[in-house]
C-alpha cells in the first residue's frame, strides 16, 4: 500500500469511527416533546422523541423496506436520531410488527416492550421478530413506566402502560363511576390479538396523548367504565386506523380529546361509523388524516383537505408531526409536505 492510500485508508477508518459514535447520540435536547405519524399506509408507526432527546417507537409498520425505510428517513433526517431508545410493539400483527427486524438493522434499537409469549397468545410474531439485535426485551405489564430520562427545569415526563392482555390499572383512588357503561352499546368478540392491544399514555406537564394500538369496542369500554382510567387528554391517536371495530364513542366521551389523529390507507378505516363520532364529539376541534379515504363513501368521510397528510393513491409517503412548547401549554401540529401548520392549547 502507498503512502497516500494507507492515510486514506486511516482517514476512512477515522470517519467510520467517528459516524459509529455519533450513530448512538439521541435526537436534539431542545426541551420540546415532538411526535411523528410516520406513513406506513394503513399500518402503524408513531415516533416520540422527548425533551431530553430520548426516542420511543410505538410499533413498525409492515414487513419489507418501504415502512422501515420511511421510518428511519423520519427518525434520521427529520427527528436528528442516530438510536430508537424504546421500541413498544402494541401487537402482534403484520402491519404494527413487521417492520421491526428490518428497522433494527438500519438504526440501533435500545429496549424493547411488548406482550412477549403469554397463554392463549392468538398470533405468533416468529423467530425474525424475537431474534432481531435490540439491548434488552421486556413484557409490559399494567402500571409499567418507560423509563424515560427528565429533562431537568423541564415539565413532568412519563409514558405509562395503562392496559395490555385485555388486563388494565386499577382506577384512581376516590374516583367516581362515569355512567357510561349504560351508554356502551357490545359488540360480538373480537378473538384476534387486537384485543390485546399495549395502552399507552403520555404526559408532558399540561399536555397528554393517547395511544391505544387496534385495542377493541369491547376492551375499550374497560378504559372509561365504570372508572375513567386516563382522563382527559389533548391528542388521541384513533384506535385501529379509523376501523369501526374499534373507537367506542364512550370513550371519546371520557377523554374529551382536542385534536384526533389517524393513521389509515386509501382504502383501510376511516369507516364512516368511526368519522361521524369523532365528528360528533364536541371536544374534537381537528381530525388529522394519514391520507384521504378514495373508497366510494370519501366524499363524505373525509376531514378537511388540510388536515390530510396525502391526497392521491400513489403517494410519498408524507408524515404527520407535532411538537409540543417548551412550557407544555401549548402545541402544534404540521404536515411539513403540506405547509400547513395549526397550533392548539392544551388542556
Amino acid at each position: 500500500m502507498n503512502p497516500n492510500s494507507n492515510r486514506l485508508f486511516r482517514l476512512s477508518s477515522l470517519l467510520l469511527i467517528v459516524f459509529s459514535a455519533s450513530s448512538l447520540q439521541a435526537g436534539l435536547k431542545d426541551g420540546k416533546l415532538d411526535i411523528y405519524w410516520v406513513d406506513v399506509e394503513g399500518g402503524a408507526a408513531t415516533l416520540i422523541v422527548t425533551p431530553a432527546g430520548e426516542s420511543v417507537l410505538i410499533d413498525t409498520g409492515n414487513p419489507g423496506r418501504r415502512d422501515p425505510d420511511r421510518i428511519v428517513q423520519v427518525a434520521v433526517k427529520r427527528a436528528g436520531l442516530r438510536k430508537i431508545d424504546y421500541l413498544i410493539t402494541t401487537h402482534y400483527h403484520r402491519d404494527h410488527f413487521g417492520g421491526a427486524s428490518m428497522v433494527a438493522k438500519m438504526i440501533p434499537i435500545g429496549q424493547v416492550y411488548d406482550n412477549a409469549t403469554f397463554d392463549d397468545m392468538p398470533n405468533d410474531p416468529g423467530r425474525e421478530y424475537f431474534e432481531f439485535k435490540a439491548e434488552g426485551r421486556h413484557q409490559v405489564n399494567p402500571g409499567d413506566t418507560i423509563p424515560l430520562k427528565q429533562l431537568k427545569g423541564a415539565p413532568k415526563l412519563s409514558l405509562t402502560c395503562i392496559g395490555t392482555r385485555r388486563t388494565f390499572i386499577s382506577p384512581p383512588k376516590n374516583a367516581k363511576p362515569t355512567g357510561l357503561a349504560e351508554k356502551h352499546k357490545a359488540k360480538d368478540r373480537d378473538g384476534s390479538d387486537n384485543a390485546n392491544s399495549v395502552v399507552m399514555l403520555l404526559k408532558f406537564g399540561d399536555f397528554e396523548f393517547f395511544h391505544s394500538g387496534d385495542l377493541t369496542w369491547n376492551q375499550e369500554v374497560k378504559l372509561v367504565a365504570p372508572y375513567n382510567l386516563v382522563g382527559e387528554v389533548d391528542v388521541y391517536q384513533v384506535a385501529h386506523h379509523g376501523l369501526a371495530s374499534s373507537n367506542n364513542p364512550v370513550v371519546l366521551m371520557a377523554l374529551k380529546p382536542t385534536v384526533a389523529i389517524m393513521n389509515n390507507g386509501t382504502t383501510k378505516g376511516c369507516s364512516p361509523d368511526t368519522f361521524a363520532a369523532l365528528k360528533g364529539t364536541d371536544s374534537i376541534q381537528a381530525i388529522y388524516q394519514a391520507h384521504k379515504n378514495l373508497r366510494e363513501d370519501g366524499a363524505t368521510n373525509n376531514t378537511k383537505e388540510q388536515w390530510i397528510a396525502n391526497q392521491a393513491k400513489d403517494c410519498k409517503g408524507h408524515h404527520i408531526e407535532l411538537s409540543v412548547d417548551v412550557d407544555s401549554k401549548s402545541y402544534t401540529v404540521a404536515i411539513p409536505a403540506n405547509d400547513h401548520s395549526q397550533k392548539f392549547m392544551s388542556k
